[in-house]
């Protein structure tokens, strides 16, 4: 019977470690300001190609390349945010990068997941129009080496980069909604009736921006 009970304990080892080699996360860095539909759509639809167990919407406290850009508070794109994702299986948030000071580094985001899930393939979402400086970003050589990129394409057209891409034409973009609200225009559609509600209620976007 010890040598049976032993035999079980290897193969419960076993199965325990492969269940955790095979955890594939999804990370999805933005400022999400609003977060709207598109991010919702293609962030489900890479969920379900890849085969991810979860994706973490992480809001960025500034991204480096548009440190000019105005944003709404923090904490209110946080709210926004969670109340989009709340009754989303598989979808999480993590406010990390509002927690440190600004700029927010990819880089810094993936090793404390990295120290968090040694074990896990993690795959890191960025937008298409990242793609031509993605090279650029701080460590890049180093961001390389611990994930795997995904591509969110919303235009329905094909550009050349050698990453794993999720395709779909969705004409809404964050830039559009802030300023059909600052317009007096509807974003019913756009964005979850949560995320509108904060919108209208925190009065946020009245001035149009470029």
């Amino acid at each position: 019977m010890a040598i049976v009970r032993q035999i079980l304990g290897v193969l419960r080892l076993r199965f325990a470690s492969l269940r955790m080699t095979s955890r594939k996360i999804g990370i999805f860095g933005g400022t999400f300001d609003p977060i709207h539909h598109a991010h919702l759509v293609l962030a489900r639809d890479a969920l379900e190609a890849l085969d991810l167990e979860k994706i973490i919407f992480v809001p960025a406290a500034a991204s480096p390349h548009k440190l000019d850009q105005p944003l709404a508070p923090p904490n209110v794109r946080l709210e926004m945010l969670r109340a989009a994702i709340e009754s989303e299986l598989g979808f999480e948030s993590d406010p990390m990068e509002l927690q440190r000071p600004a700029p927010s580094y990819a880089i810094e985001t993936i090793e404390t997941f990295r120290q968090r899930e040694p074990e896990a393939e993690l795959f890191y979402l960025i937008g298409e129009d990242n793609v031509g400086r993605i090279e650029t970003w701080h460590r890049f050589a180093d961001l390389s080496q611990m994930v795997q990129f995904v591509v969110l394409g919303r235009s329905g057209e094909k550009t050349e980069h050698p990453y794993r891409a999720i395709r779909r034409h969705l004409d809404i973009s964050a830039t559009n909604i802030r300023n059909r609200v600052a317009t007096g225009h509807s974003i019913r559609y756009l964005v979850p009736p949560a995320v509108e509600a904060i919108i209208r209620d925190r009065q946020l976007y009245r001035e149009p921006q470029k």
